[in-house]
């Protein structure tokens, strides 16, 4: 063999290849060793650590250029490399000569040739991209809030936010669990006259009555067991900002009395004191319970509830503002990604989960979703099978009024057969023949019929030869449309 054809020759010839490939799409190519020392780095770095990078970072501990925080002995990808997994879209910092610079990392062991191109000291191969690469979010923050919203329910919400802007009036803000009620209350507090002043929040269904009491108002030493010292009320620690008292509707009646004599003459006392102080503190309130019915009911006093309602703002709940569940989810995976140092994005049947999903507990659930989502996703985009799994994988929404309904035989025959439970594949496509031909063959109410995502009886339709069957004239094509975009 002569030295031109030596196999030293031929590896890095294939090595100069596959720089010139990622390089060409913008990527940076290193192979590593068994030790996680650097054996090849593509020129392409050079871009960021300046002139013949390449050749000084040659044989350095990986950890030593991208840190140890995911490289090091305890690292997240040293250890998935050692498991023999793939891992895409963590992130790291690289310290360029212009100041570190954020960086899309992707890491897989490597597979070689059986032709013996590749140095076989090469055991990992890592892939870099600037994370600036990304496509940012096209959904723009509404104007002065810095919020992401879509929806005329919300841009409805946030022009009435826009009225409050100079006005010090009470607030009661409602909405279901989870809509972010405290967040609206930290707006209306940034673009009030008091957005220089303190925000103390205080959830009143956090603490028992007696202790709640002296938690707003504060209390003197002595007033009662455990009393040792004076203590500052929120009110007091308010001054000149805002109060927010979360879940107001859970406030007992001892309290309410007090709290009505606040807002009527701005005047309170610590508990055990006489002496009579002052507060110009600006009450927000919240609640996700019907005070209407409270009222009615006796557990919540009419004249503290006209008190608390001069400008009541009503937060929708998710599944009525869907238009909104796109760009909230991208926000949250943003900042769940972040925490993890991952670059993780959405597949689109994913997103056609979240976008079908009631969201009982509105952006809570969704946000805690995401979490679960991040911690089983072991690539760089998630998966519907990494969702929870009471997200259904696609079912359609419940309607929220009407009440659950029995699945019809015709149903349950097709379920039993899908899941396996009959083996006659003639009596299963004869049962979705026969609900496809009662829902006018529009795929949409046939899968909301059988309970399945779209994607699902795609699937069950392709195996059993219905896809090529001609759907009637009739056939509802605003049935088959796709579920909301926020696009």
């Amino acid at each position: 063999m002569s030295p031109a054809e030596s196999p030293t020759t031929n590896r890095d010839v294939a090595f100069a290849a596959v720089n010139a490939a990622f390089g060409s799409l913008g990527r940076i190519c290193m192979a590593l060793d068994g030790q996680f020392r650097i054996r090849h780095a593509s020129e392409r770095v050079e871009a960021l650590l300046g002139p013949g990078a390449a050749g000084r970072i040659s044989g350095a501990p990986v950890e030593t250029v991208l840190g140890a925080e995911l490289f090091g002995p305890e690292g997240p990808l040293r250890q998935a490399l050692l498991a023999g997994e793939r891992r895409e879209g963590w992130r790291a910092y690289l310290q360029c000569e212009r100041g570190p610079r954020l960086l899309s990392v992707t890491a897989a062991p490597l597979l070689h040739d059986p032709h013996g191109v590749c140095d076989p000291s090469a055991v990992y191969l890592v892939i870099l991209r600037p994370a600036d690469d990304e496509t940012p979010d096209v959904c723009a923050p509404v104007a002065g809030f810095g919020v992401m919203c879509r929806s005329q329910a919300m841009t409805r919400v946030f022009r009435l936010i826009e009225t409050l802007q100079h006005s010090e009036s009470t607030v009661l803000v409602t909405g279901e669990s989870g809509t972010g009620k405290e967040v609206m209350a930290r707006i209306i507090h940034a673009h009030s006259p008091r957005r220089n002043g303190p925000f103390v929040a205080v959830n009143a269904a956090a603490l028992p009555a007696e202790l709640l009491e002296s938690e707003l108002f504060g209390h003197v030493r002595g007033a009662f067991t455990g009393a040792i010292r004076d203590r500052t009320g929120r009110f007091e620690s308010a001054e000149g900002g805002t109060l927010f008292l979360d879940e107001i509707g859970d406030l007992p009646l001892a309290v309410q009395v007090k709290l009505l004599r606040v807002l009527q003459e701005h005047t309170y006392e610590r508990v055990g004191d006489d002496a009579v102080r002052r507060t110009n503190a600006r009450i927000i309130a919240a609640t996700h319970r019907d005070l209407r019915r409270a009222v009615a009911a006796g557990t919540f006093r009419e004249d503290l509830y006209y008190r608390l309602r001069v400008f009541p703002v009503e937060l929708p709940p998710l599944r009525a503002r869907r238009e909104d569940i796109e760009p909230i989810a991208r926000v949250l995976l943003g900042r769940v990604g972040a925490r993890t140092a991952r670059a993780l994005r959405f597949s689109p049947d994913a997103l056609r989960v979240l976008l079908s999903h009631d969201w009982p507990g509105n952006v809570r659930e969704l946000e805690n979703a995401l979490e679960y989502a991040a911690t089983v996703c072991k690539g760089q985009t998630l998966q519907p099978e990494d969702l929870p799994p009471e997200l259904g994988a696609g079912a359609p929404p419940r309607d929220p009024v009407a009440a659950p309904l029995a699945p019809s035989a015709t149903t349950a025959a097709f379920l039993a057969a899908a899941a396996g439970h009959r083996a006659d594949a003639h009596d299963e496509r004869a049962t979705l023949q026969a609900t496809l031909d009662a829902h006018r063959w529009s795929r949409a109410d046939t899968a909301k019929a059988l309970g399945l995502s779209r994607s699902t009886l795609w699937r069950r339709m392709r195996a059993l030869g219905l896809l090529d069957a001609s759907a009637p004239a009739h056939e509802s094509a605003a049935g088959d449309a796709p579920a909301p975009s926020a696009l």
